[in-house]
């Protein structure tokens, strides 16, 4: 059951972002922060960690997961810390992430060519 509600959730984040896309003229940049931001207010409610039990693995995949993990690693850490913890803790869970992006996008400019 587990799978079925993992491959529901990417299919209904990726089918309203497709909606979006089409009937806006927001640009593939707004729609990521668009989901970036209501994952991390999904999360602020307490929305996103019952999402995540229902939908395992799948519901931690999407865009919104990010914003989830953002906020998540802000509110622990502000909880043991206080305030300084909000920016400490906002990248506590997401370093892994953030720095394989960037390495991997340098490793990659360097072995392709540009299109000018």
């Amino acid at each position: 059951m587990i799978y079925l509600g993992s491959f529901l959730y990417c299919g209904i984040v990726c089918m309203i972002s497709q909606i979006i896309l089409d009937n806006t003229n927001l640009t593939p940049g707004h729609v990521t922060s668009l989901f970036v931001v209501i994952g991390g207010f999904l999360d602020i409610f307490g929305i996103y960690d019952k999402i995540v039990l229902y939908c395992g693995a799948g519901a931690l995949v999407p865009i919104t997961s990010f914003g989830h993990l953002l906020v998540h690693g802000a509110m622990d850490m502000a909880g043991d810390i206080g305030i300084m913890g909000l920016t400490m803790g906002a990248f506590n869970l997401t370093a892994a992430g953030i720095t394989v992006a960037i390495f991997l996008s340098f490793v990659l400019a360097l072995i392709f060519k540009p299109k000018h």
